[in-house]
């Protein structure tokens, strides 16, 4: 019986030295059922930082779908379409990120505390208003963001709440 060459390779120093050939290796013998060989420890680390990842994501979606907002209800004369598909873009990335890992529900109110937050100075920094004109706390639900019409169709929205 033959040795893919994938397994043929010696793990011993590979994750540091080659990552892809580390995962490429850690796949074959998964698949291969050599799960004696497997380095365990770093598959462990590794997958810990893609739950980790896959969280800073939905922050990232959050904050980037909170600036847009801010924006759009703090800068009313200045609002644009790429504003409003940024927006549904936001939404529907969150809405699919959701979805595949519904997991992440549970994790929601952390994500908007931190993605608002960072949303608000992204905010600032694109509109150059001072940060202080954004409310400190988030003058948004869950519902409000994910399902208010921000529509440069739609009759003009009243400004802030």
């Amino acid at each position: 019986m033959s040795t893919s060459p994938a397994l043929a390779i010696e793990p011993t120093s590979l994750y540091e030295d080659d990552f892809y050939g580390w995962i490429g290796r850690q796949v074959a013998l998964v698949k291969a059922g050599r799960n004696d060989e497997v380095d365990l420890e770093n598959i462990a680390e590794e997958l810990d930082d893609l739950g980790k990842s896959i969280y800073r994501e939905l922050e990232n979606r959050v904050a980037g779908l909170v600036q847009h907002v801010l924006k759009w209800e703090y800068q009313p004369d200045r609002r644009a379409r790429s504003w409003e598909a940024t927006i549904r873009e936001q939404r529907k990335r969150i809405a699919k990120l959701l979805n595949e890992s519904p997991s992440l529900k549970p994790k929601l109110d952390e994500a908007l505390r931190e993605g608002y937050d960072y949303g608000r100075n992204r905010a600032s920094g694109d509109t150059d208003l001072p940060i202080e004109i954004f409310p400190e706390q988030r003058p948004y639900s869950w519902e409000d963001l994910m399902e208010k019409e921000f529509s440069m169709d739609a009759s003009p929205a009243p400004g802030p709440k």
